[in-house]
């Protein structure tokens, strides 16, 4: 995928990324945010209904195969399991549709976005960076809190830890456009839910667990058979806002099934593999089309910079510091 071709842009996504270091350290080898994860491969199958709603390829084959990611939240590679800051949970999904071919969904386990717009969300991780440290009130980041308040509800929303990335929802952070064949448009957001229920742990119960107990949980639960989960697509109705993640749309919108995942292994040489995979925010795919969420080029190019990045570290770095994972 190529760079944005508008130059402030790209600085902004650099921005950003010099931002994630500031406040997590560098880590060569590492994504800047959701440094700890882990890569599964399994299948999807697309549901009856979703042929209705896009002509993309993945939905007219029978199944396809997929690339999947869990991680925890911020920059650190060792952050502990159990670390309230390690919620919201991250997913990425790569759906293989060629050799070199390929498209995207990626997600967390909060619905929505801390703010509407990029130069923002910088204004945002500045305002943490200068809060660290400060005791008296009203703090850098009380400041930006206090004049968004789109900000403050995602801050203040539950992130209960899961039992299991495998007991998790996930939520498509941007709404997408999505094309039928005969050229009907709906927009549509992402959800993933697990097959198995979603199970979150109490404050102290995630306490008493194990740093990498997460991780291990995973490792156990695929050895006795494939974990699935169902992904849905919220659809938009006329009026719904589709260009800001801030926004919630009504839970009373339609939830149309779009196929289940079945992820039945450890992909092999993981930190290898991580290292190098970058995902993409756009689809760039044919019956699946961004929406004018301001967020999605710029991601797009947080992704690409970081990747590169990530590329061009020593991959005895990356392999020595998962292997707690």
């Amino acid at each position: 995928m190529p760079l944005p071709s508008d130059e402030k842009l790209v600085q902004l996504a650099k921005d950003l990324i010099g931002q994630f270091d500031t406040l997590f350290g560098l880590h060569p080898g590492f994504r800047p945010a959701h440094a700890k994860g882990i890569l599964l491969s399994g299948t999807f199958t697309p549901s009856p209904q979703a042929a209705a709603l896009t002509r993309a390829p993945h939905i007219a084959r029978p199944s396809t195969p997929v690339t999947l990611r869990f991680s925890n939240s911020t920059g650190l590679p060792l952050l502990p399991d159990n670390d309230p800051n390690a919620d919201p949970r991250g997913i990425a999904i790569r759906f293989h549709l060629a050799e070199r071919a390929h498209t995207d969904i990626i997600g967390h386990s909060t619905d929505g976005f801390p703010t509407h717009t990029g130069q923002e969300f910088l204004e945002f991780l500045r305002a943490v960076a200068a809060s660290q440290g400060v005791k008296t009130s009203p703090t850098p980041i009380e400041k930006f809190l206090g004049s968004h308040p789109a900000t403050l509800a995602f801050i203040q929303a539950p992130k209960p830890s899961p039992a299991s990335f495998a007991t998790e929802q996930y939520y498509g952070v941007t709404a997408m456009r999505f094309l039928s064949r005969d050229g009907a448009a709906r927009y549509g957001r992402y959800r993933i839910v697990p097959a198995a229920g979603i199970v979150h742990l109490s404050a102290e119960s995630a306490k008493a667990k194990g740093a990498n107990f997460l991780f291990d949980e995973l490792a156990q639960r695929i050895a006795k058979g494939p974990i699935r989960f169902d992904i849905q697509v919220q659809l938009a109705e006329k009026g719904d806002v589709v260009d800001d993640a801030t926004i919630h749309w009504p839970d009373s919108r339609q939830l149309l099934p779009f196929g289940t995942l079945a992820l039945a292994a450890k992909v092999p040489d993981d930190a290898h593999e991580q290292q190098r995979t970058i995902f993409d925010p756009i689809p760039r795919v044919d019956g699946i089309e961004p929406s004018d969420d301001p967020l999605l080029e710029l991601r797009a190019a947080v992704y690409l910079l970081s990747g590169r990045r990530r590329r061009e570290a020593p991959e005895t770095q990356a392999s020595t510091a998962t292997s707690a994972d």
